[in-house]
């Protein structure tokens, strides 16, 4: 008796699995766009004139008074981060897409409300009235670092929520059913040379991808750590003085 096709020696049509698994990626990229779509904003987040609620004065005080906010501003990021990541950990688990989504959506106005921040202390500091534009230079520069940070936490969770090739599972909605026990899987050829190894370039290709975007994060967090650091410098200056 002849074997089921779903039971010999073979293994996943590509064709077939890497529409399916385009498919899954770019239903996880919609949710994450939420996200990452923030440092796009954030270029053309327009700030208001620098005569702010802040007083206009070059007066230590009223810098030291901008620098704690910026601290206590980067704080909110790393909690909103860290919420981000504990949202996207259960998600992981539980696939509730409805409740990362309105997560994403509350982590956006929060990164969105840091960067507007964040823009009008950098247009302060910038006013002749303060004269600071080593502070100006120094907030853009963690601006930029954050952005980079954003972008690349978002291509880590793509590439998380869509797992290795090899591993990825397959529907077989459009399978047709050959008898009651069985059904002629349209995801299976014979096994080759050619196909193992397609297969094995494209798992190093994504273990590639994730490490470069995780070591990415993790240099933009050793940037912005070091700015901060210069803040905190600057801040006991001034208050020695």
């Amino acid at each position: 008796m002849a074997e089921s096709p779903c039971l010999e020696h073979r293994q996943p049509d590509r064709s077939m699995v890497d529409k399916e698994q385009n498919d899954a990626t770019v239903k996880q990229a919609t949710i994450v766009d939420k996200i990452e779509k923030i440092a796009i904003e954030e270029e053309t987040m327009e700030v208001e004139s620098s005569h702010t609620s802040f007083e206009d004065s070059c007066d230590s005080s009223k810098i030291l008074g901008l620098l704690r906010k910026f601290l206590e501003v980067q704080q909110r990021r790393a909690e909103a981060y860290a919420k981000l990541r504990s949202g996207f950990a259960e998600y992981m688990v539980s696939g509730g897409e409805i409740a990362y989504q309105q997560l994403c959506s509350e982590i956006t106005v929060e990164f969105n409300d840091c960067s507007k921040q964040v823009l009008e202390m950098e247009a302060l500091f910038l006013n002749p009235e303060y004269c600071r534009e080593d502070l100006a230079q120094l907030l853009r520069a963690v601006q930029a670092q954050e952005k980079e940070k954003l972008h690349l936490t978002a291509t880590i969770q793509v590439l998380k929520k869509a797992g290795r090739p090899s591993e990825r599972l397959v529907s077989h909605e459009n399978c047709s059913l050959k008898s009651p026990t069985g059904h002629e899987c349209i995801h299976l050829h014979e096994i080759t040379e050619a196909a193992g190894t397609e297969e094995a370039e494209a798992d190093a290709e994504y273990e590639n991808a994730l490490k470069e975007a995780i070591r990415g994060v993790q240099d933009a967090v050793t940037t912005i750590n070091d700015h901060l650091e210069e803040v905190r410098y600057e801040i006991a200056a001034l208050e020695a003085d």
